[in-house]
């Protein structure tokens, strides 16, 4: 780096902007950091994210998200579904040496498989320019990217639970149980967010259409290259603030040999620095505040069934931590730079 990075926020006072701040403003190659947002125009960025007192006294600002690209050289899009499509195109004119959207816009490629959960797309013609960036997957080949789609955090989960059985799993259809925290619907009040409503509490919801399920699906399908190939995303609502536990199982129509599917697991992420495999199902609190993937994979003692566990941190390793993840990749800078704090336990 022949210089510090100026990056740009864009929706900066959501819980997924607030810990895109905080990770930037500790991370070693970043030297300016502005955070916008329309709803927190002009107020210290420290009012919104207490926590971030201590890093800095900045505030909001608003306006025109065009007109500051330029002195930027990173752009990350921590806005509602849907927003980034029809702003993302002057941005681009603007031409940032990178730019990362969080939201659901440019995720999946097959644009049938995106209006099946989330209607037509309004930017068809910019698909193209954006690689998915799943970065425990994807690796170093986002070298050089200059428009990535970050993952949703189910997504995410699903996928490093599915990524290595991708040889393995035949027709079967994997079942994905997850469960997530209530910060993973946004910092505006909502009934099934409303604390009393979910503490002490676990309710399914999206039943057969989480719009997760499309990036899984369009995943999984390249990754066997099956055009059919299904998976079910289950989700649950429980009564924790952060997290995703997810439970995946399948059924084998043929036996594997003892040792398969652990020692899959081992290949797929032996040099991942941030995916760490455990000898027992891993617990969520141990995930919690940091941008690492705690995994356990076994199979039954007929080798006909499979189960992985996964724990991350929805807003980190399923949000802002891969998001920054992504742009030390594709910046040629370490891959873990900013990321490698742990988590408080117990939490």
């Amino acid at each position: 780096m022949t210089r510090p990075l100026a990056v740009l926020v864009a929706g900066a006072g959501g819980y997924v902007g607030g810990e895109l701040l905080r990770l930037l403003y500790q991370h070693p190659f970043v030297g300016k950091v502005t955070a916008h947002s329309r709803s927190q125009d002009s107020k210290g960025i420290a009012d919104v994210h207490p926590t971030l007192a201590p890093l800095t006294q900045d505030r909001f600002v608003a306006g025109e998200l065009a007109s500051l690209v330029g002195n930027h050289d990173v752009v990350m899009m921590a806005l509602e579904h849907g927003e980034s499509a029809g702003l993302v195109g002057p941005l681009l004119e603007k031409s940032p040496r990178l730019l990362i959207d969080l939201a659901a816009d440019f995720r999946v490629a097959d644009t049938e498989l995106y209006a099946r959960y989330y209607g037509p797309h309004k930017a068809p013609e910019l698909l193209p320019r954006f690689r998915y960036g799943l970065c425990d997957v994807v690796g170093d080949k986002l070298l050089g990217a200059t428009t990535i789609a970050a993952p949703g955090c189910f997504a995410t989960a699903a996928q490093l639970a599915l990524y290595p059985l991708r040889n393995l799993l035949g027709q079967a259809t994997p079942a994905l149980f997850a469960v997530t925290g209530s910060s993973g619907a946004g910092a505006k009040p909502r009934d099934t967010t409303h604390h009393p409503a979910r503490a002490h509490n676990l309710f399914a919801y999206s039943s057969f259409s989480h719009r997760h399920e499309a990036e899984i699906l369009g995943s999984l399908r390249a990754w066997t290259g099956r055009p059919d190939a299904m998976a079910r995303l289950i989700t649950h609502s429980g009564p924790m603030v952060r997290g995703i536990y997810l439970t995946l199982h399948a059924t084998l129509a043929d036996s594997l040999p003892p040792g398969t599917v652990e020692h899959a697991f081992v290949d797929a992420y032996a040099t991942r620095p941030l995916v760490r495999r455990q000898r027992k199902p891993p617990e969520l609190t141990h995930a919690i505040g940091s941008s690492y993937a705690l995994l356990h994979a076994c199979q039954s003692p007929d080798g006909k069934e499979i189960q992985v566990t996964i724990a991350i941190d929805n807003l980190l390793k399923g949000a802002a931590g891969q998001a920054v993840q992504a742009m030390n990749l594709a910046l040629g800078m370490p891959e873990t730079s900013g990321l490698q704090a742990v988590g408080a336990f117990p939490c």
